[in-house]
């Protein structure tokens, strides 16, 4: 079962950081790789999904010209809001996986910490969507927690390989790196769209 926005207001009403983005010395550091890991230094149009409270989000809008991000919990855009004000090229959109992505096309996806929540078949509804709005030669950039958490319908790993079966369907995967452990570790893919870039 796809974890419901319910869960995430739950979640949300619990802490205004509940993953500790703001302060935590592991995500300072995947933010980091995560944006070393993108192949090029600027992007037309970018869409971040999960966007939560914004904290990836603001590192990642320099790197755009235009970077629209969402999230299904509206505690957490107003905080992302807040944090990126003086950030003109960001809009935030309340949308939710896997049927309710904005239009594309997109030169950048990026999908950090948000698909272990879908099951398998939303899961499979969410890359479809994702492929279709991404624009040939765009870049697709995956990034999960791989430690099992009991909660999330899906383990990082699992997401990533179900990515990884889309490898000659229309994504090219250019890398993937691992870092940490099985207490506290993750997992990074690059994908690019097959096709001429525009």
């Amino acid at each position: 079962m796809t974890l419901p926005p319910s869960y995430f207001d739950d979640v949300y009403g619990a802490s205004d950081d509940p993953w500790e983005f703001e302060t935590s010395p592991y995500e300072a550091a995947k933010y980091a790789r995560t944006l070393a890991a993108l192949p090029r230094p600027e992007y037309a149009r970018a869409l971040e999904v999960g966007c939560s409270i914004g904290v990836l989000t603001a590192q990642l809008a320099p790197r755009t010209r235009e970077l629209v991000a969402t999230d299904v919990n509206d505690k957490a855009l107003a905080r992302a809001r807040q944090r990126c004000a003086g950030l003109p090229q960001v809009h935030f959109e309340r949308r939710g996986l896997p049927d309710d992505l904005p239009a594309g096309p997109f030169d950048l996806v990026l999908l950090s910490e948000v698909l272990y929540y879908l099951s398998p078949a939303h899961l499979e509804r969410a890359l479809d969507a994702v492929l279709a709005r991404l624009s040939p030669g765009g870049t697709l950039l995956l990034v999960h927690w791989t430690p099992t958490v009991h909660d999330y319908p899906q383990t990082g790993d699992a997401v990533h390989e179900a990515a990884l079966r889309r490898v000659g369907h229309g994504l090219r995967h250019l890398h993937g790196e691992r870092h940490g452990d099985e207490t506290q570790g993750y997992r990074l893919d690059l994908f690019e769209r097959e096709g001429a870039a525009g």
